[in-house]
């Protein structure tokens, strides 16, 4: 990684540049700065279109308006957060401002301004403009062009979000004279909710945020379209993985990591979320991100990863494969009652259908398998009723899918989880079966197996559509395409 600009002199002048904010830089010379200002070419872009979500994120800004009228809705895109030092982490936008947006510039922020009537609005993305040369930021600023790379004008941005833009720099001090209501999505962008501080209450400000997610319940054809690009390179992924689970063999977990992580940013943005590559016991854990562990033959791999489009819409697919390309018995038994309670959820998907229903029919089949192998006594009802099977299939089925991988987090229970489904709707079903390797109250060959199955399910008017039905599912369809992949003979 590059240093920035330092200085020919040694001492406190090395410090980087983007740590002076404010003029020149002592060790720069006066004919250099001046040299600096002129004879660059004009790159102003203009035969630009707008992009594909505008009129998509257009009608949402429509609908908030109308939830909110004579109110000032402000939500910031996020800011940079230091990694170490003078490193950040990659810039992910806020979920909200992406969605009514489909901006996703750093230190930006969406200002609505509903009409009283509820009859339009004035929308304003307030973000940076392109670097002053003038004044020396684009190359004396850390955070100038010549460092970070080129920045849309407030131009350019106008035209491919299709909404009025504006210096961000002034936004504080316009909000702190702003007089009327106001409500701002907290947790992004620390200065504009100080800017705010005497003008917002957390009570009016979460009201917004559940609107936000709940809004995002049922999806568009757009949003449908971006999950299901998603979804098809999220098996493009999992097809990279098994063709070198011989390499992870010779390394550990970490070569599935990188192999699935190259196909994300090829294709899309990035992974949507830490990818579990759990062999072995390490599959029994349900969040195994570190990825450190051994890779071997005869064990299960359970992969559960999803690649997050350009436009931040993520999959969310698991498979549990043998990596030698063959389950043996018990394997086979597991990963078929995991299979069997997987098609009872999917079943279960419809429109008019409770969203728990996926679920308890799962459940449903998982405790009756526990009972049948001798783990739980019966009968089925009083299993679930007292959730004994809850020791070995430890979390709930499924969640909605989107902008977050457990997207509209934050909608009332009401809505969501006690809520009911309607087309359009997009979420995961993903029993699973794990057997922690100290739990002395199943036998010691179930002990470090664990197996979870899970697809990206579509509500569609007539029932349901499975998004990632290209990636098999049954056993021998799994262990036929490993073969075929590998050129091993199933």
């Amino acid at each position: 990684m590059t240093d920035e600009l330092t200085p020919e002199t040694p001492g406190d002048d090395e410090q980087p540049i983007k740590q002076r904010k404010n003029g020149l830089y002592p060790g720069v010379s006066d004919e250099l700065a001046e040299n600096m200002k002129s004879g660059w070419a004009d790159t102003e872009l203009r035969d630009l279109e707008p992009i594909e979500q505008a009129p998509h994120a257009a009608r949402r800004r429509a609908a908030l308006s109308r939830r909110f009228p004579g109110e000032r809705l402000v939500i910031p895109a996020g800011n940079l957060k230091t990694r170490s030092n003078d490193t950040e982490y990659d810039f992910r936008a806020s979920t909200e401002f992406v969605y009514l947006t489909g901006d996703q510039t750093d230190d930006s922020v969406l200002v609505l301004e509903p009409r009283e009537n509820g009859e339009g609005h004035d929308a304003t993305v307030y973000r940076l403009p392109r670097s002053d040369r003038e004044n020396g930021e684009f190359w004396l600023d850390g955070m100038g062009e010549l460092w970070v790379g080129r920045r849309n004008s407030l131009t350019e941005a106008a035209t491919l979000l299709g909404v009025a833009c504006a210096d961000v720099r002034e936004l504080a001090d316009t909000l702190r004279a702003a007089t009327g209501p106001v409500r701002v999505v907290r947790g992004h962008d620390a200065g504009i909710e100080a800017a705010l501080a005497d003008k917002v209450t957390a009570e009016r400000d979460e009201e917004l945020r559940v609107y936000l997610s709940e809004a995002r319940l049922v999806k568009d054809d757009f949003e449908i379209g971006e999950l299901q690009k998603a979804v098809d390179s999220t098996v493009r992924g999992f097809e990279d993985v098994v063709k070198v689970l011989d390499k992870a063999e010779a390394t550990s977990e970490r070569y599935i990591e990188g192999t699935f992580f190259l196909r994300a940013r090829v294709e899309g943005n990035a992974v949507g979320y830490g990818s579990i590559c759990a062999a072995g016991p390490h599959a029994t854990t349900l969040h195994w991100v570190r990825n450190n562990g051994q890779v071997r033959s005869g064990d299960l791999l359970l992969l559960d990863a999803g690649v997050e489009t350009t436009t931040l819409y993520t999959a969310d697919v698991t498979r549990t494969l043998p990596i030698d390309g063959t389950y043996n018995d018990l394997q086979r038994k597991i990963y078929d009652a995991v299979y069997e309670a997987q098609e009872a959820g999917i079943a279960a998907v419809k429109p008019g259908a409770a969203f728990r229903d996926f679920h308890d029919a799962s459940q449903r089949v998982l405790a009756a398998k526990l009972i049948e192998w001798g783990l739980v006594e019966g009968p089925v009802d009083r299993v679930l009723e007292l959730g004994l099977q809850r020791r070995w299939t430890l979390h709930g089925t499924g969640h909605m899918l989107g902008l977050d991988v457990h997207d509209c987090a934050a909608a009332r229970t009401e809505a969501y989880v006690n809520g009911t489904l309607e087309a359009g709707m997009v979420l995961t079903v993903e029993p699973g079966l794990y057997f922690q390797a100290d739990d002395l109250t199943v036998p010691e060959e179930y002990r470090g197996i664990g197996v979870r199955i899970e697809d990206d399910i579509l509500v569609t008017e007539d029932g349901n559509r499975n998004l990632s039905a290209a990636l098999p599912r049954r056993a021998d369809e799994v262990e036929a395409w490993m073969a075929e992949l590998t050129g091993r003979r199933a």
